[in-house]
């Protein structure tokens, strides 16, 4: 066997050389096209900023028409309604006893807050003549005395999370425990 090449075996090397060059380039600018494609496709993002990204930019509310707009409203007013009483103090029971043992005691059976004892019918009496419509106006938005510089009793005794109902029962409920 010969080491040596002809012209013939030189001519195809030299061709072959060229072509894998010329492959090996053509593989380097496609990675480098590859790279900067995958740079600039948007990253995978977190579900949860997509759902507030989703939320910021949702409609405020809805236009319902005919019998499907009807259940629509009837079904957002019931869950409404649900949410409403999911945030109102006690469990929204309207049991004065039970509001006043958890809120008011604390200050009405205390002489030392300034506020009429709940047992001391002498201290309510002024106040029950003056009518249970203006002792729950005070317990629902506060009340400094009759010169406005006594103690504090502060607007619905200083839980906002009271109805007006719940306020209600409370003073009425006083009111017969003092009478």
């Amino acid at each position: 066997m010969s080491t040596h090449l002809t012209p013939s075996d030189r001519t195809f090397m030299r061709h072959f050389a060229i072509m894998i060059a010329m492959l090996a380039g053509a593989a380097v600018v496609l990675i480098i096209i590859g790279t900067f494609v995958w740079a600039s496709l948007p990253k995978d993002s977190n579900q949860r900023e997509v759902q507030r990204a989703g939320d910021r930019i949702s409609p405020v509310s809805a236009v319902y028409a005919g019998d499907t707009g009807r259940a629509a409203m009837a079904a957002a007013k019931t869950a409404a309604a649900k949410a409403a009483a999911s945030q109102v103090a006690y469990g929204g029971t309207l049991d004065g006893k039970t509001i006043f043992n958890n809120l008011c005691t604390t200050c009405h059976t205390n002489p030392a807050t300034g506020a009429p004892d709940i047992h001391d019918k002498a201290a309510w009496a002024p106040r029950i003549k003056e009518g249970i419509a203006t002792l729950v106006q005070h317990a629902i938005h506060g009340y400094k005395g009759p010169t406005g510089n006594g103690p504090q009793m502060p607007a619905k005794g200083g839980n906002p999370a009271l109805t007006d109902a719940q306020i209600e029962a409370t003073v009425k409920w006083m009111v017969s425990q003092a009478k």
